[in-house]
């Protein structure tokens, strides 16, 4: 017969079982983040107000179309980690898994096409 105390059974546990795993991601695509938005602000501004060739042509260069699918990409990377560790803070069971699928396919979804719209402009 085992006896664990509380501390033992969570020791380098969350809530979830997951740790500080969803915490780490979130932390480490915030900073991904704080650099690209930025970037990604000044490669936008850039193209504002141009007419429908001009942008086409700005984001046929290299540099606006990494920039612009890096952020895509890390900005519903963030979103999955965020809406996950919500999800697991305020719901549960069948619920809960329910909103993870489904909330994740839509992040993966809404990269997946900014990238392939992304791609079918610069090539």
């Amino acid at each position: 017969m085992a006896f664990l105390t509380d501390r033992k059974r969570a020791e380098f546990r969350g809530s979830s079982r997951t740790g500080t795993e969803h915490f780490w991601g979130q932390t480490i695509s915030a900073v991904g983040l704080a650099i690209l938005v930025p970037l990604f602000i000044l490669t936008f501004g850039s193209a504002l107000g141009g007419t429908y060739e001009e942008v086409i042509a700005y984001y046929q260069r290299p540099f606006p179309a990494i920039i612009a699918g890096m952020t895509i990409t890390v900005a519903m990377i963030h979103f999955r980690h965020g809406i996950q560790v919500v999800i697991e803070d305020y719901t549960r069971g069948l619920q809960k898994k329910f909103y993870i699928i489904i909330f994740t396919c839509i992040a993966y979804a809404v990269a997946a096409t900014g990238l392939f719209a992304l791609a079918r402009i610069a090539l």
